[in-house]
């Protein structure tokens, strides 16, 4: 069903001035940083328990557990972190400690493949009794690709054996088969795990079983209700749950459900999985129901930033159009799903959109998540902030003025670690005759195309500049075409191959132009993307933002900041026609472009009395305004932060 699959990451090599330093972070901080953690040992920062967890479980120490049923993934996603980074460059001392910690991983694992310290230490001989609320599957999922991409990265087959062996079990375990139990996690990601370990082992009850998982889910009866039953015949206390089958993605089968509900990045992990199986069964009508979810996701349900699930209760989608800026929940790891997910469907349709939405979030509600330092994070990811309400407000869970150095809930730190360790993967795409750009990074590309080895080197100052240049290194002439994406942002564009110009838009589809001739060593591509600035508007229905403007650049959505704008942000008004100066200052929050307006306009504070309500209008006064790019905030003083600013139309008084 696909039309080309991703570069791996050893076969992308990025140099890049945005993003080869943020690799290097991953690489030389956040990985050890994250280590550390894990072991308890970062002063101030929530204990974790997650190794201490394993050692208990292998018998190494007091028989206690610390910390939630999916401690486990956390050490699971830092493994897969590494794997990455190995993949990109091999290093001893890393390994060293990366196949101790597997070592741990193996010792803590019981005889018949079971493996959750969660279980193994509070409820011996009750595991698979509550599949919907504790997250062994999960668990299992994410070592699960810990496992491909350290092998990948190494080749020791020692973790990939410890997880085909759980694997095994949870094969055994679940089906539709006699004794077999027809359940599935309350927290998908095995899915798509499953999927990933079939396509490197070549075991395909792996992949039978992911489908059981996808298909079986929602149907009835339902196997959480029949699962809560039986725990109650034997006596077990049950907590009051407020949680409705839509929260589990659970209400319906995947094909019928018609809105993105739920835990969003419980969704957006099934819909990648689902995605993952009809590709590999090539269902359409699979294809059709995960199509139609990511419609209702992007385009009623997704913040400017790309950031999902704008709910604090349960961490949910709620409903269309619902997207509050104050209390907007927007997890890091939603974000990161989502991405995710799209990529999954780019390789399928080789459409442009999919790609688009990517770099939005990527840009944006993704990076925002963590600090530059690399030692601080973002679980939950606001469009305004007001400092005042900080501890004042119950039901604003996003003021939050600093990223925090660790959770105990700490799903996102190694989730930001591992997108970015294997950002290369994002880059590109092939098949047996086209090599797809779809991320303006610069970088370095080996490929066999048409039977013989192709480089592609980029180079470009993006997200900053729209220019990219593309040299073309062949063993030989080559026949090929490569598809560059032109972003959705992008309102006019040159492209020159060997210095002819030709028209991009009579050689565009679904958003790519393609450019197929016999290439030679040396041959080079330019592509010159004007990026203006643009003041970016909501749909009509959009409450929270109606009457008022987000600023982008090029795939960069900005916000104003306290530091740079003075507080009371809310009452900032924009012209609807203004004009804007930028440039890059190096020198700033490691680097980034910054806008600023003379068309913006404030209350006059001399017309301000101290009557609460007056039947006046107050007069405006001219303001210069100065944007800086949204993932970076609150990498400076505390203050105040706001994404969309009040409109003021030209003709307005």
């Amino acid at each position: 069903m696909r039309k080309m699959n991703p570069v791996s990451v050893p076969q992308v090599s990025i140099k890049d001035e945005f993003w080869a330093p943020r690799q290097s972070l991953v690489r030389d901080v956040v990985v050890p940083y994250q280590w550390e953690a894990l072991n308890d040992l970062i002063p101030g920062a929530e204990p974790s328990g997650t190794i201490a967890n394993f050692r208990a479980a292998a018998g190494e120490r007091e028989a206690s557990h610390h910390g939630f049923v999916f401690q486990d993934s956390d050490l699971a996603k830092w493994l897969e972190t590494v794997g990455f980074v190995l993949q990109a460059k091999r290093d001893e001392a890393l390994e060293k400690l990366a196949d101790e910690a597997i070592d741990l991983i193996g010792r803590a694992q019981q005889s018949d493949g079971y493996l959750d310290t969660y279980y193994q230490l509070q409820k011996p001989g009750e595991q698979w009794t509550n599949v919907r609320d504790d997250h062994e599957m999960y668990n299992a999922g994410h070592f699960m690709e810990a496992a491909v991409a350290y092998y990948e990265a190494t080749g020791k087959p020692k973790v990939l054996d410890i997880l085909c062996k759980f694997a095994n079990h949870i094969v055994d375990v679940f089906g539709p088969g006699e004794g077999q139990k027809p359940g599935y996690c309350g927290h998908p990601e095995i899915e798509l795990a499953l999927v990933k370990l079939y396509r490197l082992t070549g075991n395909v009850a792996y992949l039978e079983t992911s489908k059981f998982f996808v298909d079986e889910r929602g149907k009835e009866p339902n196997y959480f209700d029949v699962e809560l039953a039986r725990r109650r015949e034997a006596g077990k206390k049950e907590r009051v749950d407020r949680r409705k089958m839509a929260y589990f993605q659970a209400h319906a089968p995947i094909r019928e459900q018609q809105t993105a509900e739920g835990h969003a990045v419980r969704a957006v992990y099934l819909f990648a999985g689902a995605t993952d199986i009809a590709d590999e069964y090539d269902d359409a009508s699979l294809l059709d129901a995960v199509r139609s979810l990511w419609n209702n996701t992007v385009q009623k349900r997704m913040y400017v930033t790309g950031g999902i699930g704008s709910s604090d209760s349960f961490e949910a989608f709620s409903f269309d159009y619902d997207l509050p800026n104050e209390r907007a929940y927007a997890e890091t790891c939603a974000s990161i799903g989502l991405m995710n997910w799209g990529h999954r469907l780019l390789q399928i349709e080789a459409d442009s959109k999919y790609a688009d939405t990517m770099e939005r979030t990527l840009y944006n509600g993704l990076l925002s998540g963590i600090s530059l330092d690399g030692r601080s994070y973002f679980y939950v990811n606001p469009l305004e902030v007001w400092p005042v309400i900080s501890g004042k407000r119950d039901d604003i869970p996003g003021a939050t003025l600093r990223r925090q150095p660790w959770f105990g809930c700490a799903c996102c730190p190694p989730n930001i670690a591992r997108l970015i360790a294997s950002l290369g993967k994002y880059i590109y795409s092939a098949n047996e005759n086209e090599l797809y750009v779809h991320l303006y990074i610069g970088s370095q590309v080996t490929q066999d195309i048409g039977g013989r080895q192709v480089t592609v080197s980029q180079q470009t100052n993006y997200p900053w500049d729209g220019a990219v240049g593309i040299r073309i290194e062949t063993e030989a002439p080559t026949e090929f075409t490569i598809a560059l994406r032109l972003p959705a942002w992008c309102r006019r564009a040159q492209l020159r191959v060997n210095g002819q110009r030709i028209d991009p838009v009579l050689s565009t589809e679904r958003g790519y132009v393609k450019i197929n001739r016999e290439w030679q060593k040396g041959d080079s591509i330019e592509l010159d993307m004007e990026m203006r600035v643009e003041l970016v508007r909501s749909h009509p229905e959009l409450r929270e933002a109606a009457g008022k403007v987000a600023v982008q650049r090029g795939p960069v959505v900005y916000c104003m900041e306290e530091t740079d704008n003075g507080d009371n942000l809310r009452d900032v008004q924009l012209s609807s026609e203004a004009s804007f100066f930028g440039k890059y200052e190096p020198n700033l929050l490691n680097g980034v472009y910054v806008l600023a307006s003379d068309d913006g306009w404030r209350t006059e504070a001399s017309s301000v009395t101290d009557d609460l309500y007056v039947a006046k209008r107050y007069g405006k006064v001219p303001a210069s305004l100065r944007f800086v790019p949204y993932y970076a905030w609150a990498n400076r003083s505390e203050g105040e932060m706001s994404v969309w600013v009040r409109e003021r139309e030209t003709a307005a008084n």
